[in-house]
């Protein structure tokens, strides 16, 4: 069954209600967003509401961006950086009882780790020295990261977005671009059970207006 995942603990004004609806919360963890006050909210909210599960945002160390450029940095190093964030978080999470399941890149680590076998790499170094090989990487269907994931036998989540507008090739729209966002809740989820039948995972962001309508809409949609 495609499982609902939602970027978390980026923002002051997401909601218990918002959270609820998902399946999965991929936490910021201190790379574009979030600090140990975040990663404990969210994970205190996983802790009491255990068929939401939790899982690591990791990015570029970009606040300033939101980690949404791209950053030169040598893959040991990015290795290092990405298991400290996982780390933080596992270790939040282990005070409440739980481990982190999934492991998501955020933003343009993202992106780049899907072209750039290297970039993806460090990802998977940085995530399994933290958090061990058990975990669920979740990226786009296909590129770098999926073959490296597989490589290493790791299980990989093909994801898609319900909020996000695609071009003809798959590829998303750039936030910077016009029109780049989908905030109507009913085309949201109209894109959600297109791509259900592609992909292991529906992403919908927290920060995208009218949020909490749209994941309610993409729930309902891909669980009919």
């Amino acid at each position: 069954m495609v499982f609902l995942n939602l970027d978390a603990g980026e923002l002051d004004t997401e909601t218990e209600a918002l959270w609820s609806l998902a399946d999965v919360l991929s936490c910021a963890c201190g790379g574009h967003a979030g600090d140990v006050l975040s990663m404990a909210r969210v994970a205190g909210f996983c802790a009491s509401h255990p068929q939401v599960r939790l899982g690591a945002h990791p990015a570029y160390m970009d606040r300033e961006h939101f980690g949404r450029r791209s950053v030169a940095v040598e893959p040991l190093m990015l290795a290092r950086q990405i298991g400290a964030q996982c780390g933080a978080l596992a270790g939040v999470a282990g005070e409440r009882g739980l481990s982190i399941g999934t492991v998501k890149p955020h933003g343009a680590l993202y992106h780049d780790a899907a072209r750039d076998p290297a970039i993806a790499a460090a990802v998977l170094h940085g995530a399994t020295v933290a958090l061990g090989d058990a975990i669920t990487i979740i990226g786009p269907a296909t590129g770098a990261l999926a073959d490296a994931a597989t490589r290493r036998g790791l299980r990989y989540a093909r994801e898609g977005f319900a909020d996000r507008r695609l071009r003809a090739d798959g590829s998303l729209v750039p936030r910077g671009e016009p029109d780049a966002l989908i905030t109507d809740p009913q085309e949201a989820a109209r894109q959600a059970v297109r791509l259900a039948a592609q992909v292991d995972t529906i992403c919908v962001h927290a920060d995208t207006p009218n949020a909490l309508a749209i994941v309610r809409a993409v729930r309902e949609a891909i669980r009919a």
